[in-house]
């Protein structure tokens, strides 16, 4: 099937980071997300709304209009209007304006757009930050691989605080502000954490040991999920530099940053 010479002459804009028109057009739609976040931020202001309400409103309308005709384009010159309506960068476009037409019939909605933010990652194909890119993809697949050992982690706090929790209820209860087993838990995740926000303290001596043995718990396994990761990023990482190998000597184990053959000095090819 042809292509007409405007689908594409828009692909060539609208997708690609070769031309010129292109990297334009991607620095374009990069400010205006980035614009249209700020004018979001700013109307969530109470005396800023109060002031310029009906000017950030048409100000936000103009922003929805243009990434939907953006949206609507990208489907025109898309070859696989589908393929690409279904993919990341596909569904993301779609989702940073749908909560724009929701807010006309659920009022607040809108504050949902600052999904958009999540476009900005386009900023990565219009610098060619490709060492970047893979290194991001080395931190997912770390944890993708590390995802049962986390899930397990996870499973025993959520066990920990349950149990500590409901101690605290049964120890302090409603006099001392721990109304409920659901409230104490919320108790036990703030301070397993470590954060301690203060809201609901112990009062009693047996609360304030098993608060205290609850504090020392949380330093103790804070350092857990962050080995877990660590050990899988290493590995990731060792897997990655074994995948650069020299063309002349056929070396491999370099940095991923290198451009030369730590052996013989030989330019190493880019690897994405």
């Amino acid at each position: 099937m042809s292509t007409s010479p405007l689908r594409t002459k828009l692909y060539d804009i609208i997708f690609g980071t070769q031309s010129k028109g292109g990297q334009r057009f991607d620095i374009a739609l990069i400010i205006a997300i980035i614009s249209s976040e700020i004018v979001l931020i700013l109307s969530s202001v109470a005396s800023f709304e109060a002031r310029f309400s009906t000017a950030l409103l048409y100000i936000e309308f103009g922003f929805t209009l243009l990434f939907t005709i953006e949206y609507i384009l990208r489907l025109y010159c898309s070859p696989k209007p589908l393929a690409y309506a279904r993919s990341f960068y596909g569904l993301v476009d779609l989702i940073a304006i749908i909560p724009a037409y929701i807010a006309f019939f659920v009022p607040g909605a809108n504050y949902l757009l600052i999904i958009r933010l999540i476009r900005v990652l386009r900023i990565f194909r219009v610098l060619k930050l490709v060492r970047y890119l893979r290194d991001s993809n080395i931190l997912l697949r770390s944890l993708k691989h590390a995802q049962r050992k986390i899930f397990v982690f996870f499973s025993s706090v959520s066990i920990l605080v349950t149990v500590f929790g409901s101690l605290m209820f049964v120890i302090e209860g409603p006099d001392n502000g721990f109304t409920s087993i659901p409230q104490s838990i919320y108790w036990a995740i703030v301070t397993i954490t470590t954060v301690g926000y203060g809201d609901l303290v112990p009062h009693t001596v047996l609360g304030k040991f098993v608060a205290s043995l609850t504090m020392l718990l949380g330093y103790s396994i804070l350092a857990v999920p962050t080995g877990i990761i660590t050990a899988e990023l290493n590995q990731e990482m060792r897997v990655s530099r074994e995948l650069i190998r020299c063309p002349n000597c056929a070396t491999s184990g370099h940095e991923t940053d290198a451009h030369y053959c730590k052996e013989c000095g030989t330019h190493l090819p880019e690897n994405v």
